[in-house]
């Protein structure tokens, strides 16, 4: 099981891949324009939207509230507004260990939004007798913080889709009252969708089983055939299942400009190497690539896609260049272990013993508790002649996974193809994050706005984490600094900033910036990345000391769990000293 890895990691990528997939999502909503003169509505900021609660006794109309919260994420993005996704949220909630069934309060709403840099929260209730509806929604604002007066909308129940595009449309007046797009402008923006075709969508997504859920998602195709989410929902079922004869023709009906475009490529072409055909897996994978150089950051790269690339390329005996892809992706990804174990699998195709014993070396001490890491170290070692040294790495294993903890391993060495089997192949991309925009509207910074500041640290921060991913720390470390100079009170910019440093070495460094996070808000996540780096500065009381304020403030969290556990019991056998 893969160890749990904070420092945001995830957050960076999805981050970044977010913007990639805006670029459709931009054009998505361009092309629902009902012409060219439709205006597009100002950004208001980053949403962050909840499942809506029923208020009602109607237990069977539960699908609503799931439903008010994904029809709102989908007309926000149409609109042009930066949302997060339904998936974002489950994934931060997770992360506090909050099941996704979890009713929570204002100020755990708050507290996730703060963490996932949003601006605003969406979240509210609704009633219904079977015939009519009443929805009622509120705005978080998060700084300063403010609870907006409450929008509410009702209607029958068959024009529920009529009712919540008004709803989102004042929602976004009470964000900004000067918000000047009339609802007829707003709405053109919108894809016209019926209401029953969304009630099988989303109880098919709500489904418990694989079978009610295609039989409810393949109705909601058949009752709009042209609606690409449902499709997008069948494939990635199948995909999941390894099914990819059944999933290619469904995600072949995701357009270039749907939001999920990418994730649909990005499947096909880990399914083009499930099939043997690394030759249009390449072609897959490199075309992303592309894409993604030409529509941001020049020399923006994304290690899941780097590493699928590689592999395809090495199934085609292009080893050189499939080193160097895999490589890119080590790099960019410092804590994943996937990448270093695949170069050296490329290293033994080689059979180039020492060059495979440091890939493997790097992979074990990213990721201590992976057998398969260790099995192919000790294997290189031995193949080498360096008994003691296997002798040790197998002593160090029998400690963590036991006398018959390792994975034996049968390799042909006569056999390249062998060590095919072992390659990990990427799944799928993490895009939990927001979908934000490259380039946007921007909000007026003039001359005596008290806004402009805080306008200009959040274009800085965003930015650095753009850079961040590329691999760029040079760049991504000026925009942090420059957010911070902007506003000095930008808790994420100072807790990006010391990630920086960690990466450096620079832990003295790291720790300050991340008390100065803290000192603007608290946050379990900033105290067990405070933990870590007290850890590798051999400091385990002060570790041990953060990791119980994480605890303490979110009793859930499992990184923080996990880090005091292994404290404590380090200090019981005398190995936290």
């Amino acid at each position: 099981m893969k160890k749990r890895r904070q420092w945001l990691r995830t957050k960076y990528w999805v981050f970044f891949a977010g913007l990639f997939f805006a670029f459709a999502a931009l054009a998505g909503a361009q092309q629902l324009a009902s012409s060219p003169s439709t205006p597009r509505p100002p950004q208001e900021g980053i949403f962050l939207v909840f499942p809506f609660a029923n208020a009602g006794t109607t237990p069977r109309l539960d699908w609503i509230g799931e439903g008010l919260e994904e029809l709102t994420i989908q007309r926000l993005s149409a609109a042009g507004q930066q949302v997060y996704s339904h998936a974002g949220r489950l994934n931060e909630m997770d992360l506090y260990g909050l099941p996704s069934s979890a009713k929570l309060s204002r100020a755990t709403m708050l507290h996730i939004a703060q963490e996932l840099d949003a601006d605003y929260v969406i979240f509210g209730s609704f009633t219904s007798d079977g015939q009519n509806l009443t929805v009622e929604a509120r705005l978080l604002r998060i700084s300063p913080v403010a609870l907006l007066p409450v929008v509410s909308e009702t209607g029958s129940l068959a024009s529920l889709m009529e009712l919540h595009n008004r709803l989102v449309w004042d929602l976004l007046r009470t964000a900004d009252p000067s918000f000047s797009v009339s609802l007829r402008d707003f709405s053109a923006l919108q894809r016209p969708l019926s209401l029953a075709a969304f009630e099988q969508y989303i109880r098919g997504l709500l489904a418990n089983d694989d079978d009610s859920r295609l039989h409810a998602l393949k109705e909601a195709a058949r009752l709009e055939p042209d609606w690409p989410d449902p499709a997008f929902a069948i494939a990635e079922l199948y995909f999941q299942r390894n099914d990819c004869n059944s999933a290619l023709p469904w995600f072949s009906k995701v357009p270039s400009s749907h939001a999920q475009s990418v994730e649909a490529i990005f499947a096909v072409g880990v399914c083009r190497l499930r099939q043997g055909q690394p030759e249009r897996a390449e072609e897959v994978f490199a075309t992303l690539q592309e894409d993604l150089h030409r529509n941001l950051v020049s020399g923006a790269d994304l290690p899941e896609i780097l590493n699928n690339l590689g592999i395809a390329r090495a199934r085609q005996e292009n080893l050189p260049a499939a080193f160097t892809v895999i490589s890119r992706a080590s790099d960019i990804d410092p804590d994943q272990d996937d990448y270093p174990f695949n170069l050296g699998l490329l290293a033994l195709q080689q059979k180039d013993y020492a060059r495979a014993e440091t890939y493997f070396a790097e992979a074990v001490r990213r990721e201590p508790e992976n057998a398969e890491d260790r099995s192919f170290l000790i294997y290189c070692l031995e193949k080498q002649g360096k008994k003691a040294d296997a002798a040790t790495a197998r002593e160090a294993a029998s400690e963590i996974f036991g006398d018959k903890g390792l994975p034996p391993l049968k390799l042909d060495s006569k056999d390249s193809d062998s060590l095919t089997r072992f390659q990990r192949v990427v799944r799928q991309l993490d895009i939990t994050s927001v979908r934000l925009e490259l380039e946007g509207p921007q909000k007026p910074q003039g001359n005596g706005d008290p806004a402009a500041p805080k306008d200009a640290s959040t274009a800085h921060l965003r930015t650095g984490r753009q850079e961040l991913s590329a691999g760029r720390l040079d760049v991504a470390e000026n925009e942090f600094r420059a957010a911070i100079a902007a506003d000095p009170h930008n808790a994420s910019a100072h807790r990006e900033l010391a990630e920086i440093y960690r990466r450096r070495g620079k832990l003295d460094d790291a720790a300050h910036e991340l008390q100065l996070s803290l000192a603007e808000r608290d946050s379990a996540a900033v105290r067990t990345m405070l933990a870590h780096v007290y850890l590798e500065q051999n400091k385990p009381d002060l570790a041990r000391a953060e990791a119980e304020k994480a605890v303490k403030l979110a009793p859930n969290y499992p990184e923080a769990k996990e880090l005091l556990e292994r404290l404590e019991k380090g200090k019981t056998t005398g190995g936290g000293k």
